[in-house]
């Protein structure tokens, strides 16, 4: 794995056999990438610390029935076994006053009453000097000193990792923010292009990150009995992006164009973050004069710093999935039905709600995968426009199905609702999700439908199946190890930890394997059987730190994001913004209309799990005081979140695909409908989520309402 972070790796090249190898600058493979690995292998050593230490205190209580008392040497008890207690009875008796004047006199002693208690405190101290030599015998053995010694130690690295973890969120951040700002690859409306784009975003940078160290300076003269170690890794945190802002202010990229005269299209390559922040710390420097505000709003993010910390692992798995052959491998399963472009759409987008369940958010999913969906299925032959659409929405179906994060904290924050019920109604939403966009990409597609034959179809799919095997095989000895020895099952909560482990098996043996065909490729070359291939693939370490590279961007870019978010959320919750919401809207059905545009708007501007966290605040009683049943109230959440995601002006999860799939697709795709007269051929990857998702949205929103109308009026 050295080779990765080296000074000047080698090329990178496709795993998927583009012509050109890919080149990473020797930055992110030293000051920044390196870090970046270090924290998230910590994150995973640290998530795997705690299933390990509870499955060793279970297997202790196993082999020693009192296990819980041996874990630590016993002192021994300073008390007598065999006290004479007639002697302390008569003592104790005739000691006594014969009279006395106190108010609170009890009156004559009682020698039962004193014999019992001296016989009590007696028992009391055999039975503790009988544990004592108990423990004092058990522990003399060899087998259980190791054993205790490999369970405390596990103990004492879970008490770390649970000290350790929210400073590895905001060391994420802070590397991956670097990776970004250095990089210009933060999340704006549209990349900077002319060195006046450049020049805005870096001071809309350097504004925000400065008011954050004076918030962050302020909270520490505060915060004097908190965790003064936190408090300054976000203060240095902050300072390190200032002088990356500043760098970036002077050092305007090469390639930028001359400085365009719209300062309204600079404005628009300012990092959505920026925004955010300018109005928050106005609202809190300038209305509420509380300079601590925002460092305070992030405790909430520090709350859930195993949640935020999950999220960089996840896009870490989605970048090494992309540099192996898995996706085109899997893809290979399908490629003998022949299918028209749109059906393998259709397979690829409902595949990918399952997984976005385990990501917890549909943004982290297009993150994390949004690339290799994106670049299967242009090889398969989908056209731009719907590939980019289906990509950014290739994960909003999800976050309604098991065991998808975002449902577990909508059940923690509101008793008015269960996970069983969420989960169960979730199912019948993301058929009827995915019914809709089946019925959208019919009417929208632009071939026949055709699938081949099985038996036409099923011996190319079987050749197709065997590299896969060793990849299923992998993937189940993984589990089966985490569930077995560790005793953890693969679930929402182990996935994070799961995953990044399962990956760079898979990543190990794929580089291996593509390294042994390429050398069987060499071997046919020379003896006229074959051509030559062009290029040698990637190995492991070089794969792995272009991966790391890639996920330090990515991630620094949406984690800086949601900080935001975080704060922005608090701005609107402490300024009293959503109070202005009426608390009785005089029928359901106007209450769930104003609900529907509310929440679309608040899914435009905020993170999900914030989002989650103040709608449970300030939306949700709201709905139930006008009648609408809490379950159908979180299902038109989740739902109506998706949309925001994917709407204008912001229309979070296109920005997203923008960030993964690269600015010149992007670029492509509208040049390749420029003087197409369809205006929804022109805007398709735009429209299509939106129609889907608005359409679902109101079937969500008023067939139930619609049903218990119709209901009534039937009913005698």
């Amino acid at each position: 794995m050295v080779d990765a972070f080296r000074a000047d790796p080698p090329a990178i090249c496709d795993p998927h056999g583009g012509d050109k190898p890919v080149h990473y600058p020797a930055l992110r493979n030293g000051l920044i990438t390196l870090p970046v690995a270090v924290l998230l292998m910590l994150a995973v050593a640290f998530g795997t610390s705690a299933f390990v230490h509870g499955q060793l205190l279970s297997l202790g209580s196993s082999l020693w029935h009192d296990y819980n008392t041996l874990r630590y040497d016993m002192d021994k008890p300073v008390c007598d076994p065999q006290p004479d207690i007639d002697a302390e009875v008569r003592r104790r008796t005739t000691d006594r006053p014969a009279k006395t004047d106190s108010l609170f006199d009890a009156g004559p002693a009682d020698p039962q009453a004193i014999r019992r208690s001296l016989e009590s405190r007696r028992d009391e101290c055999r039975q503790t000097l009988a544990l004592y030599d108990y423990n004092r015998t058990e522990t003399a053995m060899a087998s259980l000193r190791v054993f205790r010694a490999i369970e405390l130690g596990a103990g004492r690295i879970n008490d770390i990792g649970q000290t350790w973890q929210p400073r590895i969120l905001i060391l994420l951040i802070i590397f991956g923010g670097l990776m970004a700002l250095l990089g210009n690859e933060q999340i704006a409306l549209r990349p900077p292009v002319s060195r006046l784009d450049h020049r805005a975003a870096a001071a809309a940078q350097l504004a925000v990150h400065l008011a954050m160290v004076v918030s962050a300076i302020a909270w520490i003269r505060v915060d004097t009995g908190g965790d003064a170690a936190l408090n300054e890794l976000w203060l240095l945190g902050f300072v390190a992006l200032s002088l990356a802002s500043v760098y970036r202010l002077i050092r305007v990229p090469r390639d930028a164009r001359a400085s365009s005269p719209s300062p309204l299209r600079a404005g628009l390559a300012i990092p959505l973050y920026c925004w955010l922040g300018l109005i928050s710390l106005l609202y809190f420097f300038a209305v509420e004069d509380y300079l601590a505000g925002p460092v305070v709003q992030l405790t909430k993010m520090i709350r859930f710093a195993d949640l935020y910390t999950g999220i960089g692992l996840f896009v870490w798995v989605g970048m090494m999935l992309k540099h192996t052959r898995i996706a085109e491998l899997l893809f290979g399963l399908f490629r003998s039905w022949e299918m028209r472009p749109e059906f393998v759409v259709l397979l690829v987008v409902l595949a990918s709600a399952w997984p976005t369940a385990y990501t917890g958010a549909s943004g982290i999913f297009v993150l994390a995968i949004g690339a290799v969906i994106y670049q299967e299925l242009r090889i398969a032959g989908v056209y731009r426009q719907l590939a980019i659409a289906s990509t950014a929405m290739s994960g909003s179906m999800g976050v309604v199905l098991n065991p998808c994060l975002m449902v577990v904290i909508i059940a923690a924050l509101n008793r008015q609702v269960t996970t069983d019920q969420l989960y169960g109604w979730g199912h019948y939403v993301f058929a009827l999700s995915a019914l809709v966009f089946c019925g959208f990409i019919y009417l929208t597609r632009k071939t026949r439908p055709y699938l081949a034959t099985p038996d036409e179809a099923l011996p190319g799919t079987l050749r197709a199946l065997v590299p896969l095997v060793p990849y299923f095989l992998i993937s189940i000895a993984v589990i089966l190890v985490y569930g077995h020895l560790i005793g953890q099952r693969f679930n929402a909560f182990s996935a994070p930890v799961i995953l990044p482990l399962l990956m760079l098996v898979l990543l190990f043996y794929d580089r291996w394997r593509a390294r042994r065909l390429h050398q069987a490729r060499l071997v046919a070359a020379d003896c006229g059987q074959d051509r030559a291939p062009d290029y040698e693939p990637a190995g492991f370490g070089n794969a792995l730190g272009a991966a790391t590279a890639e996920t330090a961007t990515l991630i620094g870019a949406l984690l800086l994001l949601m900080v935001l978010s975080i704060i922005f959320g608090g701005v609107m919750e402490r300024s009293g913004v959503m109070d202005l919401f009426p608390n009785q809207l005089g029928n359901i059905w106007l209450a769930t209309a104003a609900l529907v545009v509310m929440l679309v708007i608040i899914g435009m501007i905020m993170d999900p799990y914030g989002a989650i966290i103040l709608v449970s605040a300030t939306l949700a009683p709201v709905a139930y005081d006008n009648g609408v049943n809490p379950v159908h109230f979180w299902m038109m959440v989740l739902v109506a979140f998706e949309l925001g995601y994917l709407s204008p002006p912001v229309a979070l999860n296109q920005l997203l695909t923008r960030q993964v799939v690269g600015e010149s697709e992007v670029a492509a795709a509208r040049a390749e409908v420029a003087d197409d007269p369809s205006f929804w051929r022109r805007h398709e990857a735009m429209l299509l989520p939106i129609a889907v998702m608005s359409t679902a949205l109101l079937l969500v929103a008023f067939a139930p309402l619609v049903f218990v109308a119709l209901f009534r009026g039937l009913s005698p």
